[in-house]
């Protein structure tokens, strides 16, 4: 059994599923988290609204906040934020050249996030965890040996993030992470090109194989993010549009 407690607990509970990256499960579960958190009891907190009233939110997290379905609190939220921009960056009435200042801090606010500062410190902090826990648990060890892969991102996150605290077992956790991802992307590249394969009419009696979703899991493996999108042809239509191209 592996040793549980207030930090491994949350680890274990998003490795154990061994479905897809665990890390996107993780950093999923910080942000439904987060924005519930802004949203319920967050929202009339002094501290809080300062700084979402700076920092606004990206699209992501807008989108993930307005699926709580507390209404309410997201026009509250946005009410204050568009009256810091109007007060500070976009004035309703404008005098003169384009300021510099405020130029360069509207940048910087359309690259900023309140959620996403939140969960790239907290993440980092669960890569900490992750570490010690493969260092110190065989058990953890197995089951993080037994995921399907590592994303690309999380990949970079796992490799890049306090390389010191691994210590001599940096080098094993890298070949292992390596095969998780590096062997995912093998089965991905595989996969694309028998995708493109069966739009030549030669490939008419093949079967698709594992191919059929190749785009959708390459695109989560690159991004981090599942993509919907409508049902991959058969055989009969991809003929059909590679006639037509």
């Amino acid at each position: 059994m592996m040793k549980e407690n207030i930090c491994s607990i949350p680890i274990n509970d998003v490795f154990l599923p061994k479905d897809g990256c665990p890390m996107c499960r993780m950093r999923d579960m910080l942000e439904w988290r987060k924005a519930d958190y802004v949203t319920g009891s967050a929202m009339m907190e002094p501290n809080v609204r300062i700084k979402t009233n700076e920092q606004g939110f990206c699209y992501r997290h807008f989108a993930m906040m307005v699926r709580q379905g507390k209404r309410l609190s997201n026009a509250l939220i946005l009410e204050s934020h568009l009256q810091q921009i109007s007060e500070t960056l976009v004035p309703e009435k404008p005098v003169g050249k384009p300021d510099k200042k405020r130029m360069a801090a509207l940048e910087a606010l359309l690259k900023d996030c309140f959620i996403c500062r939140d969960i790239k410190d907290n993440m980092e902090n669960m890569v900490r965890i992750v570490h010690a826990m493969w260092i110190s648990e065989p058990e953890f060890r197995q089951l993080y040996a037994a995921q399907p892969y590592i994303c690309l991102e999380h990949f970079y996150l796992l490799m890049t993030v306090d390389q010191k605290g691994l210590g001599k077992s940096l080098q094993a956790f890298y070949e292992e992470t390596s095969r998780l991802t590096g062997g995912y992307l093998a089965e991905l590249k595989n996969d694309v090109t028998h995708f493109c394969k069966m739009f030549d009419y030669r490939s008419a009696n093949l079967s698709w194989g594992n191919s059929k979703n190749a785009i959708e899991r390459s695109i989560e493996f690159l991004t981090g993010d599942p993509i919907v999108t409508e049902e991959i042809p058969d055989t009969e239509d991809a003929e059909e549009e590679f006639e037509q191209q």
